[in-house]
């Protein structure tokens, strides 16, 4: 497995690079086995729960120097902190592995692996193995948001900019595709207005989330949607890419979440200010002791139990929530043409 994305996903590449952008400290990691690992939860992410499903071990981060040898054959994760699919996207936080920098680490540890396997296993290799690519939100949240520190506001309109990040992130995600990868989870941005950071403006009725802000969402979601039903019209065969629908997946465990145990959906586990959300959690705080009840760990990220559901989801879900297979599906969805 090999993935790509922002914090939702990184597992410690950020520990190694020069950003405020750090998950690497107490209480954070509070549930998970490594204790505080860079990843952005108290315990296990998507990805871990994922690769628990399909039978892989959680890949290491790239930027770790012990990433190297044996250790990348299982896959890498590239994943980083403030990481969005435009290159400016998060530059307030310091170095991050924006997109496209994150394909050029995939393509340097290819170099790696062919040297190891030779290139027709390694072809076989990637063929076989899942690309999860998570990316969208800070280009929204730590961008597009943001008007006093970036321009994109002023120069695209929500539909506008959307087609933009879609533009750059299929170049991206074709470019993957042209060096051996096969197998595309391409996830969703989830209802960003319903996050404590969010909530914590002060812009959405009580019991709310901000509106205006999951509206601005649907322009992107609907065009990655689309975009997976392009690429899967025949042009790439033996290739198969699937939409992961986090906005709908989410929105289900904040509609109801008693029916996923759950009675929290408002505020973070951690943090601090209006809705635990206006400062997010910070080194040595204390955060809640019922976590399992809690959607929201801190400002931005799930705890370890809504990951669960995520990754859940997407292993075997129905279409509406992973289209138009599930990774299920996938992993037994066969590559006569992978050579090509």
């Amino acid at each position: 497995m090999f993935v790509f994305g922002d914090s939702l996903v990184d597992s410690g590449n950020n520990n190694f690079l020069n950003s405020i952008a750090k998950s690497n400290y107490y209480p954070y990691g509070i549930d998970y086995s490594r204790g505080p690992s860079g990843r952005f939860s108290n315990g296990k992410t998507f990805i871990d729960f994922l690769g628990e499903k399909i039978g892989v071990a959680p890949p290491p981060p790239y930027a770790d120097p012990s990433t190297t040898g044996a250790r990348i054959l299982g896959g890498v994760n590239y994943a980083s902190a403030a990481a969005g699919i435009l290159d400016e996207t998060g530059q307030h936080f310091g170095e991050r592995y924006t997109l496209s920098q994150q394909v050029v680490n995939f393509v340097s540890t290819l170099n790696d692996l062919r040297r190891m396997m030779g290139v027709t296993n390694l072809t076989q290799h990637l063929s076989s193995s899942l690309a999860v690519m998570v990316f969208g939100s800070n280009d929204y949240l730590n961008n597009y948001f943001l008007p006093s520190l970036y321009a994109s506001s002023f120069y695209y309109s929500p539909p506008a900019f959307a087609n933009l990040l879609l533009n750059h992130y299929a170049r991206q995600i074709l470019a993957l595709h042209s060096v051996g990868l096969r197998k595309f989870l391409l996830a969703g941005v989830g209802p960003l207005g319903c996050i404590p950071n969010q909530l914590a403006t002060g812009q959405a009725p009580p019991g709310r989330c901000v509106d205006y802000v999951n509206q601005m969402l649907g322009s992107f979601n609907e065009g990655l949607k689309l975009l997976v039903t392009q690429l899967n019209n025949g042009s790439y065969p033996g290739a198969i890419f699937v939409y992961g629908n986090t906005y709908a997946a989410f929105g289900d465990v904040l509609n109801n979440p008693a029916a996923y145990g759950f009675n929290v959906v408002n505020r973070a586990c951690c943090g601090v200010g209006r809705n635990q959300g206006q400062i997010t959690c910070l080194p040595f705080a204390v955060p809640c002791l019922n976590r399992n009840q809690y959607v929201f760990w801190d400002a931005f990220h799930p705890t370890e139990a809504a990951n669960a559901i995520l990754a859940e989801r997407a292993y075997s879900g129905s279409p509406t929530h992973c289209y138009p297979i599930n990774i299920q599906q996938m992993t037994l969805f066969s590559c006569p043409n992978c050579s090509t």
